[in-house]
């Protein structure tokens, strides 16, 4: 007898729990917690892990195997990818190393950024715990201080300080948790940033300059980074409420509209009088959910953390 389908999502956007892609030893390739995730243009998955047997596992989005790499980033946090004429790069965020790392798709390190003295707000690197990179089409690079001072500091291409933002606090353009960052296309003609605050539940809008614009707030719902692809905004949620326990969170879809359409593994939204009302998980289908891909299909992939040395589960979409 065949074990039934797991369905999880909602509305259009429902997804098949596929928990054995990519399954690999264990022994040979420990992952330790599996923080993030890029596809290139070639469609290759790269997963980063805090694991420095092997930092980098590289799948094809069959899930086998292609590449492994890294063994001297035992913070890293955030992958985040850009390209540069034809050649694409990975970014590196490491909190333990208190550094931004920039590499070929391979490994080789080209770029090193240390901890933002240039700010004046920070007085040694202990205080720079990066958590994610997002870079502009002008080569700009955008680096969120999520588990140290909580800033966003921007760069040129070149790693030459521009500007920072934000700090922790409550107020608008501020942040509590400032976990990820994205650059949203989603309108060509406004390019704009996408920033987590995760302990307050929200995303917040910013112009490329730094200029507070908005938020789209998320009760009960811990974001980790925002991932655009298409007119969607998609993010995994860490946890729901304050639950810490084996099987917490799940992954939320944004429209072009900043609505949540669907939260596969966590119960369905419902907006009272425009108002999302609060969300938690439905099921145990995630363990601690730290960040999602997604292919040209529409299928997700979920990577987690401290998951007792779980790969990342596929999501396929559901063809209504």
């Amino acid at each position: 007898m065949t074990t039934p389908d797991i369905i999880a999502g909602h509305n259009q956007h429902q997804y098949i729990v596929d928990d054995n892609w990519g399954q690999l030893d264990v022994k040979l390739y420990p992952v330790t917690d599996c923080h993030e995730m890029m596809i290139d243009a070639a469609n290759r998955l790269y997963m980063l892990t805090n694991n420095t047997n092997n930092n980098v596992l590289v799948y094809d989005l069959n899930g086998n195997l292609l590449n492994a790499w890294g063994t001297s980033y035992p913070g890293a946090h955030g992958l985040s990818i850009s390209k540069e004429a034809d050649i694409e790069y990975l970014y590196i965020t490491d909190h333990d190393r208190h550094q931004v790392i920039k590499t070929t798709l391979t490994g080789a390190e080209v770029m090193v950024l240390n901890y933002p003295k240039e700010t004046g707000c920070y007085t040694s690197a202990n205080q720079y715990l990066p958590t994610e990179t997002a870079v502009a089409p002008n080569g700009d690079i955008y680096v969120t201080d999520g588990y140290g001072l909580q800033y966003v500091i921007q760069y040129d291409k070149n790693g030459n300080y521009i500007r920072h933002w934000g700090g922790k606090g409550d107020a608008e353009a501020q942040f509590d948790c400032v976990h990820g960052i994205a650059i949203d296309n989603r309108n060509i003609n406004r390019l704009q940033l996408v920033i987590t605050s995760r302990n307050h539940n929200a995303f917040k809008y910013f112009t490329l300059d730094g200029q507070y614009l908005g938020a789209t707030h998320l009760p009960g719902s811990f974001v980790c980074r925002p991932v655009i692809k298409g007119k969607y905004l998609y993010a995994a949620v860490f946890r729901s409420g304050h639950n810490m326990n084996l099987n917490s969170g799940y992954i939320t879809i944004l429209n072009e509209h900043n609505q949540v359409i669907s939260t596969p593994g966590g119960t369905a939204p419902c907006y009272q009088s425009g108002i999302l009302q609060p969300q938690q998980q439905a099921g145990p289908v995630f363990r601690h959910p730290h960040d999602v891909a997604v292919d040209d299909e529409g299928n997700i992939y979920v990577c987690q953390w401290k998951s007792g040395q779980t790969y990342p589960v596929k999501l396929k979409k559901v063809i209504h």
